[in-house]
């Protein structure tokens, strides 16, 4: 191993710098920097040489133009061991620069800037940053790289068991780094000018994605999985959301987190939502939290035995003490209470994930991947909008039917297509979900009600799409439903009606189809 003689420092986020930059003027190592950097290493009593003494040339440009010189990048890219290289550094006057540590101008986090402009994100484009960080990692047989905080202390370690060197192991691993890191950079700023340029979805679509954990498994044990989580909104959505206890979070898990997680946000009132396999399998508002949770539960408790449990509270005592008679496999909130967390602490396999330490929610653009390809499409983010919904029939809703409606449509939306849910003053009571015909959800919604000894009698129904016969309006008549709400727009839309005038059903037309595969 080679001993570190000279550093190179350059970095927008000082996190940690002057410990690392200490330890290598401890251990005779000469610092390099430019601008901010070289000036904040001064002010703490550090000596630092000037890139541009160095290079014998001036930075320009306001800046843009500083490490872009073959003294720099001479230095960091010659292979020590070969003699041609050795002769035209000689010959060129060109110092070896042993360590690049360098953080790249913010350009994500200024793209996430609401009302950013295209002049902003150009000046946060760095140029200089990942062109030695290329030369560096390109080069980790001779040099070490730096690219993020998180490694000073292990780099700091292993300079300290091995007198001023870095392993070739740990190198190797920076540098793996390093080419990640400028390959998302570039991504990120690609993605982002041609979406300023070409709306939602640009010519090419570049991922910049990064590993947040391994996972045990797949939606099945042979199958591999990961969860990562996109930088540019680092800190939303579940993937930033810390896990407070539990075991592991499976795949299952977190696909019906995020279920929960956004069916649960469509409501205001204290709401709890119960999911199995990413459908609800109990929803409920109340006045307050254990009531919603309680209500929800008695929908369909055998199904939540092993189920994934959404709140839009921050969970307490008495919602936390019924909880806890249940086996469940996670839960998400906008945070626990100290009494919650007491009540739930005992329960070691149970998963908690708290919402409030997230910036917000951030669902973002939705990936499937087919043969070759991916389709991408925006999230289904619209809200109910009664004011827009058209009554068609004779008889009209009353106040209560339309607040069931409201109800009941917010929650279809979130249930597999060909989906349709019964519903009673704020309260789910029974789900047909991902059938091959619509009137077959419609029984099945009803005979699952019916075995859990739900009455369906003055319920109301939510279709996520028209019906395309009169049969499902007939069936939910057999049931006792009062009213019914759906989008429209079938060719049979006057024989849909005309059943729900001759059964007395009020119905409401949205004009939006809410389609889940």
């Amino acid at each position: 191993m080679r001993k570190i003689s000279r550093a190179l420092i350059s970095v927008s986020d000082k996190t940690g710098i002057l410990e690392l930059a200490s330890a290598l003027a401890s251990l005779q190592v000469e610092l390099l920097s430019t601008g901010g950097t070289a000036k904040l290493l001064r002010e703490k009593g550090l000596k630092v040489r000037d890139v541009s003494d160095l290079t014998g040339f001036p930075e320009m440009l306001d800046g843009r133009v500083k490490t872009l010189h073959p003294k720099v990048h001479g230095g960091l890219l010659a292979i020590r061991s070969n003699p041609q290289h050795q002769a035209a550094v000689m010959e060129h006057g060109i110092e070896f620069i042993d360590m690049v540590i360098v953080n790249l101008y913010p350009f994500e986090k200024t793209a996430m800037k609401p009302g950013v402009t295209l002049e902003d994100l150009i000046e946060n484009i760095d140029i200089g940053g990942p062109s030695m960080l290329r030369s560096a990692a390109k080069n980790f047989e001779d040099v070490t790289v730096l690219v993020d905080a998180a490694d000073y202390p292990g780099v700091l370690e292993e300079l300290e068991k091995n007198k001023g060197s870095i392993s070739r192991e740990a190198r190797a691993r920076l540098a793996r780094k390093a080419f990640a890191t400028t390959a998302a950079y570039d991504s990120a700023i690609s993605t982002t000018l041609q979406k300023m340029a070409n709306g939602e979805f640009p010519d090419a679509l570049h991922l910049n994605y990064r590993k947040v954990m391994d996972l045990r498994y797949g939606e099945n044990p042979h199958q591999k999985a990961a969860l990562y989580r996109n930088p540019t909104t680092a800190g939303r959505g579940l993937a930033a959301a810390p896990q407070l206890q539990g075991k592991e979070l499976s795949y299952n898990n977190l696909v019906d987190l995020e279920a929960a997680w956004r069916l649960v946000q469509e409501f205001t009132q204290p709401s709890t939502v119960i999911i199995k396999h990413t459908n609800p399998c109990g929803a409920a508002t109340a006045a307050t939290l254990v009531e919603s949770y309680l209500r929800a539960l008695d929908v369909d408790p055998v199904s939540a035995f092993g189920s994934v449990i959404a709140f839009n509270r921050a969970v307490d005592g008495p919602t936390a003490e019924e909880l806890a008679k249940l086996f469940v496999e996670a839960v998400v909130a906008p945070g626990f209470d100290a009494s919650a967390l007491q009540h739930l602490a005992g329960k070691k396999n149970l998963r908690l994930l708290d919402m409030s330490a997230t910036l917000g929610d951030e669902f973002g653009i939705q990936l499937k991947a087919v043969g070759g390809g991916l389709l991408v499409q925006t999230s289904d983010s619209l809200p109910a909008q009664p004011d827009l919904w058209k009554c068609v029939t004779e008889r009209r809703p009353s106040a209560e039917e339309m607040e069931a409606l409201i109800f009941a449509w917010r929650i279809v939306k979130h249930v597999k297509s060909n989906a349709i849910v019964y519903v009673r003053a704020g309260v789910l009571v029974g789900v047909g979900a991902g059938q091959m015909s619509r009137v077959d959800s419609v029984k099945l919604g009803a005979n699952k009600a019916r075995d859990l000894k739900h009455a369906l009698e003055g319920t109301v129904l939510a279709s996520d799409a028209f019906f395309p016969f009169a049969d499902g309006v007939e069936e939910a008549a057999r049931s006792g439903v009062t009213a019914i709400v759906q989008p429209g727009g079938s060719v049979r839309d006057n024989d849909v009606i005309a059943a729900a005038n001759q059964h007395g059903i009020a119905m409401v037309l949205t004009g939006v189809r809410h389609f889940s595969h």
